[in-house]
């Protein structure tokens, strides 16, 4: 505890005369006699915890669940068929599988599409756009729900230890408030920072998916183990046409850091799954490309989704 006194200090000036014509003014303390207020001021600053704002969500998968599991009991749940109330006031946490969100769109009050919050990996912005929601709002959910009502573990790796969750858009805040209040990391990032984040996921679930698929059985963690070299030219394959699509430059070392994210989640099994929001954007970019001439940007890319007979 630290008390500080309030008593004042007055200043007063003395003359002593020097000379005849010389005076040294000389500067005198003089407590001023007071009763002693005291502030009395706590040794450590106490914050309140920001409030979890109530939301809408869709879906009550392991997501879903857990999401609601970090609130304090004042969201609404819609399950499939249900519509969104048209008086809600709150983020809408979309938490479906990405073929669902036509039906999403369809049950909720187009006045509040500005509050949706897509949860959904893969490539999202061609869909988006062709529904005017163009600035919707996205998180990158690097955290794992193993089974319904289970608590989510933390996507952290030894190069991104402060976790790599991220959140995009007018409720970017009150996600990451949530997810803080669920014990998990959350960074709010403006929209080209999190596209470049949107993107080396979207490289991450292509690469690692593939790989694993060739190898029946692989999980993420056998495909980072046993089959580097294969996931690792994958990985600056896609990377090199996504930099060149969107005119982006990615950091260094980004195979290292998906490597240790598939360190984190080693237990994941690996399969080609929602081709159209996944490999097919990349597979969509060789298309126009050899359609024009060119030679193939991902040449490996798509010999693999042809060996599978994904194409």
């Amino acid at each position: 505890m630290a008390i500080l006194s309030s008593s004042p200090l007055l200043w007063s000036h003395f003359p002593k005369p020097v000379s005849r014509k010389l005076t040294l003014f000389t500067i005198t303390l003089i407590f001023k006699p007071k009763k002693l207020n005291s502030i009395v001021m706590a040794a450590a600053q106490t914050t309140t915890p920001a409030k979890v704002v109530p939301a809408v969500i869709v879906g009550g998968r392991r997501v879903g669940k857990a999401l609601q599991d970090m609130g304090k009991g004042d969201d609404l749940l819609v399950k499939r068929g249900e519509t969104v109330p048209l008086d809600f006031e709150g983020p809408i946490l979309v938490c479906t599988r990405n073929d669902d969100l036509e039906a999403v769109l369809e049950a909720t009050p187009k006045s509040q599409w500005n509050d949706l919050v897509f949860f959904q990996n893969g490539m999202l912005e061609p869909w988006l756009q062709s529904k005017g929601l163009n600035d919707a709002d996205q998180v990158l959910a690097y955290f794992a729900v193993s089974k319904l009502g289970e608590p989510p573990v933390d996507g952290k790796t030894e190069t991104n230890p402060e976790g790599l969750t991220a959140a995009y858009g007018k409720w970017a805040s009150s996600i990451a408030t949530r997810l803080h209040a669920g014990g998990l990391s959350c960074k709010v990032l403006d929209k080209e920072a999190f596209q470049k984040q949107m993107l080396k996921k979207l490289i991450w679930i292509c690469a690692f998916m593939l790989v694993g698929a060739r190898h029946p059985g692989a999980t993420v963690g056998i495909v980072e183990k046993e089959y580097r070299s294969e996931v690792s030219s994958l990985i600056a394959e896609l990377a090199a046409a996504a930099a060149a699509e969107k005119g982006i430059i990615f950091e260094e070392a980004m195979e290292d850091r998906l490597c240790a994210y598939s360190r984190a989640v080693t237990h994941f099994p690996t399969a080609v799954k929602e081709f159209k929001w996944r490999n097919g954007w990349f597979y969509s970019i060789s298309e126009k490309a050899i359609a024009k001439g060119k030679p193939d940007p991902c040449p490996l890319h798509t010999a693999w989704l042809k060996e599978l007979k994904v194409v």
